[in-house]
């Protein structure tokens, strides 16, 4: 499905995060919807190396992008060489910045500060050399305990949420200049949908309850899942509202959810319903509490005003549409 007017053949298009779970999503729909668009896919591939939590720190996997046909580079947005290549060689129309250390729990400020902050602010300079488009991934952590979830008024309760908050800083920061650019900053909810499975623990509830039930697990739930309340959004409303600020004229940050707040307690129903499985629910402990958005509802009033944001899924529908792919990957993955 296309999202707006604008037609991509033969424009070049920059995806860094590519290989992840937003981003390959992103490269599939250029070339699904126009076959002669050169997309460039960067990311940091996944290796052995991992944070101090104990977490990857990258979950780009080629098996996301199998079937992709543009160019793949695997390559460090820290990489100060490598950026001036990708400003040398290419000429980009967009750039659709994905790449981030997207764990929360991760504890290294001072990577986290250098990957997501200083590299968009290289990324940035690219844009404005190559006159290109720059949409960009924020999100909903920028809110933390925030009891509104507005741009304006963020309150970050870890630092990749304080991360994104001065990614927004810098974008306004531009916006004052006359760029002859759109600058977009998308500020993500809880997405889930195909291709997050190689994000391993960071991967969505949606997902991970769904792999417990068909494993004939009890779902585990933390204590009082029926009050922790949080804006989900399906990966096909993620890439409409990408496509759909790349229309000129329409820079700033903006929320990208469904404006509904739902329950970890109706993912587990909904999932148990559409599965046919009754396994029951399991409650333990939350380990999180001071660090956890308890509760999170994107307003998206000006999204709609502004990008002609109108999102698509109800969680109901999202999960019966994954429902499928859920169960392709725990008979291919899990199993």
């Amino acid at each position: 499905m296309k999202y707006n007017d604008i037609n991509f053949n033969k424009k070049t298009v920059l995806i860094t995060g590519g290989a992840g779970f937003i981003g390959s999503n992103l490269a599939f729909y250029f070339q699904n919807n126009y076959p002669n668009c050169k997309v460039v896919v960067l990311d940091c591939f996944r290796s052995g190396e991992t944070f101090s939590n104990g977490n990857l720190k990258s979950f780009g996997h080629f098996k996301n992008l199998l079937g992709f046909n543009g160019i793949v580079i695997s390559g460090d947005i820290n990489d100060k060489k490598l950026l001036k290549e990708l400003e040398i060689n290419y000429k980009f129309d967009y750039i659709f910045h994905q790449a981030a250390i997207s764990d929360t729990t991760v504890s290294e400020q001072d990577l986290m500060i250098k990957t997501n902050v200083n590299a968009y602010e290289n990324l940035l300079k690219i844009a404005i050399k190559h006159k290109a488009n720059m949409i960009y991934a924020s999100s909903a952590a920028t809110y933390g305990d925030s009891n509104r979830f507005e741009v304006g008024h963020e309150s970050p309760n870890n630092v990749y949420g304080f991360s994104k908050v001065m990614m927004d800083n810098i974008t306004f920061e531009y916006l004052k200049k006359d760029l002859n650019i759109s600058i977009v900053g998308l500020k993500y909810f809880n997405v889930y949908g195909s291709r997050e499975f190689f994000k391993n623990k960071t991967a969505s509830m949606v997902l991970q309850f769904g792999h417990q039930i068909l494993k004939g697990l009890t779902p585990k739930l933390f204590e009082g899942s029926d009050k922790i309340l949080r804006d989900f959004i399906y990966i096909e409303d993620i890439i409409q509202a990408n496509i759909l600020a790349t229309n000129p004229k329409r820079s700033g940050v903006y929320n990208i959810g469904t404006g509904k707040a739902r329950s970890f307690e109706d993912i587990v129903n909904i999932l148990q319903k559409e599965l046919e499985i009754d396994n029951g629910k399991e409650y333990i402990p939350n380990p999180y509490v001071g660090s956890y958005q308890f509760f999170t509802e994107a307003n998206i009033e000006s999204t709609k005003e502004f990008l002609g944001y109108n999102p698509r899924f109800e969680m109901e529908e999202g999960i019966k549409v994954y429902i499928p792919e859920i169960k392709r990957l725990f008979q291919e993955e899990v199993k």
